[in-house]
């Protein structure tokens, strides 16, 4: 691989040496060694399961090694919480969103922030840091009327508010649109150009070859190798990533079969003041399609989806049809008896209960498992998964 294009400064901002976490069924870090560099933007790219959450919590605080060492500006530091990691200058922007629905924006940025400001104040610096980077954020407005993109600005601005001097970002654009992060980079890449250090953990190449100047690769909980992944390809990092080359994808000629779901006419009134007026939406999707909704967040998706999934029932009667049959009304059960299915982009909450098991997960829209009396049978449980 090709060594990173990266200059080393005298002193590191971030150096992990031989840091080791081992859990009962499994060491999820591996004797792992780190080094990021002022103002650098640094990948940390592997699959789901390979170690690199385990190893950023650490970094932040959240979990303590079994051993090795992490040294801050060159100094040697025992970091036993998130609280001492913001203090040191380090911030953490987490894949699954640590926000409170029912508080505004301001109220969640002001419980990480301390009580030397008042509410006020916070709205302001909002305000200010927003605009600074471009990303936009109504302080006041309630986080359960914002889409997961806007909610992961408020993570953001959370975390640029401690003018930190290393970023941490968990998977950063599994829920953002292409434009959402196209901006996010030009945030990052000014961030960086400040002086400010990033850790990007991602499994998406294409990003990593776009935005990173070096990355380390994890698989198994140990690192397999270093580079500038801007001199390398797509398979070469796929090759550390996965020890072998991805299989070949191929493309299946798929002609368009009946109408499976069509939408005629569908108008519905916001349901919250923040929503969006759905207008005589039409569309249909035949059988072997795939058919995209695309627009800026906040535009009517949300509400649309809704109305498709049954989530909302306030759809005038004929306007929308699966096959033959009309649901406008119908509930979310019945729609998943005709054989829709609906996948939010809330996972955590609304997708899944993060609590519960898979198996268990699977009780929230089936019954088969469910016998008489309203016993679970285990064993029928886990065959439904």
């Amino acid at each position: 691989m090709a060594p990173t294009s990266a200059t080393p400064s005298a002193v590191p901002r971030l150096a992990l040496r031989g840091i080791t976490k081992r859990y009962p069924a499994v060491v999820a870090n591996d004797a792992i060694d780190l080094t990021v560099q002022a103002g650098e933007i640094h990948a940390l790219l592997g699959e789901n399961g390979a170690g690199k959450s385990t190893l950023m919590k650490i970094i932040y605080g959240a979990v303590h090694p079994d051993a090795g060492e992490v040294r801050f500006n060159g100094q040697p530091v025992d970091i036993r919480g998130p609280q001492q990691a913001r203090a040191l200058g380090i911030s953490m922007v987490f894949q699954h969103f640590s926000l409170f629905d029912t508080l505004s924006v301001a109220e969640n940025v002001w419980l990480g922030l301390g009580s030397d400001l008042s509410l006020g104040q916070v709205e302001q610096r909002i305000t200010e840091k927003a605009a600074a980077y471009g990303l936009e954020v109504d302080p006041q407005r309630p986080v359960h009327t914002l889409s997961v993109g806007e909610r992961q600005r408020v993570e953001i601005i959370r975390a640029l508010l401690g003018d930190p001097q290393l970023l941490i970002l968990d998977e950063p654009t599994s829920v953002l649109t292409p434009a959402a992060v196209q901006r996010l980079f030009e945030v990052l890449q000014r961030l960086a150009s400040q002086g400010c250090s990033i850790v990007y953990i991602s499994h998406k190449l294409h990003e990593i070859r776009a935005l990173c100047s070096a990355c380390t690769v994890l698989r198994g909980g140990r690192v397999t190798g270093t580079c500038d992944p801007r001199v390398e390809s797509s398979a070469s990092l796929s090759r550390l990533m996965i020890g072998s080359d991805p299989p070949q994808l191929q493309h299946r000629p798929q002609a368009a079969g009946a109408v499976a779901l069509s939408v005629r006419g569908l108008s519905v009134a916001r349901a919250d003041p923040f929503g969006t007026d759905l207008q005589d939406i039409n569309l249909q999707l035949h059988a072997g399609e795939i058919l995209g909704v695309a627009g800026v967040s906040g535009n009517g998706q949300r509400e649309l989806l809704a109305c498709l999934s049954g989530e909302d029932r306030r759809a005038p009667p004929g306007t929308i049809a699966l096959g033959s049959t009309d649901v406008s009304t119908a509930s979310a059960a019945q729609r998943r008896q005709l054989g829709l299915h609906f996948v939010p982009e809330e996972r955590l909450g609304r997708g899944a209960v993060p609590g519960m098991s898979l198996a268990l997960n699977t009780l929230l829209t089936r019954s088969e498992p469910i016998e008489r009396g309203w016993w679970i049978n285990r064993s029928g449980t886990d065959q439904a998964v």
